[in-house]
């Protein structure tokens, strides 16, 4: 079977990918492998469904700009293809009068990032938002939304198919061979030829790379995020989205409340490193991926840097009682009794040799290749501007 082009990942990023490349490129033949039976079966379909509005990053780093552009692709992909989403705002919230300082940096961040009507709130103003959060201050931000961006990807899915996308599920890549004009991919059930590779493989972006003979100073650590759910009749103590002020050494946003378009409301997440890269209960446990990650020279430096961070972590992950106090910072009113155990998702973050938690988007070109080697959050945001920008480059190899 030989492809013009081969995309390995069917999450949201890698189906934006095929979307762009369909929409700019029609007459291309495109194949999408997938060790899983179905799309955005990983991070795609596990994270907070939350529609980012930017606020929080570099300015002029990847991130910024991919989640500023990619926000106005999604809400337009969202109204075209009548997808439940809704912008519903979210609060930043300094708990003491020492966060005010960097809740002030994050606003001055999202004016640089283009963002409007961003608003700072003085704690009897927040109350009016949310009247159960306790806060000195928060950040106003109304760009924020909800959406599912596991419907996202089955839409998308759905178009592809229609527009002739063959679809390879169940398809585990074992090895890349590359071959003169592309590459030989074979998997559990199928050989491919390809003249181009999308490498688009999330929790194992860093394998794929290296099997198509790429050669990284960098390695995918998994962070499991764990989340309760709040009981319905405790849902009133949430309207939208709250969210504290984060730790800028710390690539991860803090527990958190998020309304989910479906009703439900999520209360977390932590971070704790997986021991396996899908390792989506603290039981998952994979010997050689435990010990590929424990080894590695860059998690060690990185260990050695946050060790009372990631052991807070991991204590709150086995103690309801830790994970309900940090939660009591934003909502004092909340107690164990009104949490239920929720769903859990694992991060690929990629960590570099000198012990760097990357925190941009990582996107490496190669010959006939392209690898997305680091999209943490905001890149279901982000997706569609990613697959674009990926689009436009190969446009220019091709």
């Amino acid at each position: 079977m030989k492809y013009d082009i081969t995309v390995i990942g069917a999450g949201i990023v890698g189906l934006s990918v095929g979307y762009y490349l369909k929409m700019e490129r029609p007459e291309l033949s495109i194949a999408i492998v997938d060790k899983e039976k179905e799309v955005a079966f990983h991070q795609t379909g596990r994270n907070s469904g939350v529609i980012h509005s930017g606020i929080y990053y570099k300015p002029g780093s990847s991130k910024a700009i991919n989640c500023r552009k990619g926000y106005k692709l999604m809400l337009a992909f969202c109204k075209k293809e009548n997808i439940q989403h809704e912008i519903c705002g979210k609060l930043i919230v300094a708990t003491n009068k020492g966060e005010e300082s960097k809740l002030q940096d994050i606003y001055d961040r999202g004016l640089i990032n283009g963002l409007e009507g961003l608003k700072i709130l003085s704690e009897a103003e927040l109350k009016k938002i949310e009247p159960h959060v306790t806060g000195t201050k928060a950040i106003h931000v109304p760009q924020a939304g909800i959406v599912s961006y596991k419907q996202v990807a089955e839409k998308l899915k759905e178009l592809l198919q229609a527009s002739g996308v063959d679809f390879y599920f169940g398809n585990h890549v074992r090895k890349i061979n590359r071959k003169e004009g592309g590459y030989l991919i074979k998997s559990t059930e199928n050989k491919l030829s390809t003249s181009f590779l999308v490498n688009c493989a999330g929790l194992y972006s860093d394998k794929i790379a290296k099997m198509s003979g790429v050669d990284l100073a960098a390695k995918i650590i998994p962070f499991r995020g764990e989340y309760y759910l709040l009981k319905d009749e405790k849902k009133y103590l949430v309207k939208n989205l709250i969210y504290p002020v984060p730790d800028p050494a710390f690539p991860f946003l803090g527990v958190h409340f998020t309304r989910r378009i479906n009703g439900m409301i999520d209360a977390g997440p932590n971070a704790v490193l997986a021991f396996k890269r899908e390792g989506y209960k603290r039981l998952d446990f994979k010997i050689d991926e435990f010990i590929e990650s424990i080894s590695y020279k860059g998690f060690l430096k990185v260990a050695m840097k946050y060790w009372k961070v990631g052991a807070y972590e991991m204590y709150r992950s086995f103690s309801k009682k830790a994970f309900v106090k940090a939660l009591q910072k934003l909502i004092p009113e909340i107690t164990a009794n009104d949490l239920i155990v929720g769903n859990s998702g694992v991060r690929a973050q990629l960590c570099d040799h000198k012990g760097n938690l990357v925190d941009d988007f990582m996107i490496k070109y190669d010959q006939n290749a392209v690898h997305v080697i680091n999209a943490p959050s905001p890149a279901a945001t982000s997706s569609l501007q990613i697959g674009k920008t990926i689009v436009d480059e190969i446009a220019k190899q091709l």
